[in-house]
């Protein structure tokens, strides 16, 4: 029988699966020069979905491009087809991809509706940046 320390638990595909993906989609939103990202750890709070990531382009141009270039990385990268909405009008493009949810906002539309408020705890004013 071997003596010694114990090798840690692996995590569980689920969660490996749920990083990886959060992990390609802030590299590739920080790659596309996005503003202000912010992840939100929903496990525990929601069934929809493990992670938020919510984060800004300066212009509809920009917020389209980032939600375009994130899909066709998530696609190639890992196979992976996701839902988006708002791509036509660039103020807030909505894009499910599964265990995380990614919301790109032109700045006045993120102050308007200001989701990290909505789902960060309590007393906290703002989740910090990536």
């Amino acid at each position: 029988m071997p003596t010694g320390p114990r090798p840690a638990p692996a995590a569980t595909e689920a969660e490996a699966t749920s990083e990886a993906l959060l992990a390609l989609v802030l590299k590739s939103v920080d790659d596309d020069k996005a503003e202000e990202i912010v992840q939100i750890d929903l496990r525990g709070k929601s069934d929809v979905a493990d992670y938020m990531v919510i984060c800004s382009g300066r212009s509809s141009r920009q917020v389209a491009s980032i939600s375009e270039k994130l899909a066709d990385r998530l696609k190639q990268e890992l196979r992976l087809s996701v839902r988006m909405e708002g791509k036509e009008t660039g103020d807030w493009v909505l894009i499910d991809a599964g265990d995380v949810i990614i919301h790109v906002f032109r700045p006045e539309v993120r102050e308007f509706y200001q989701l990290e408020k909505m789902w960060l705890p309590a007393g906290a004013v703002r989740a910090a940046p990536v």
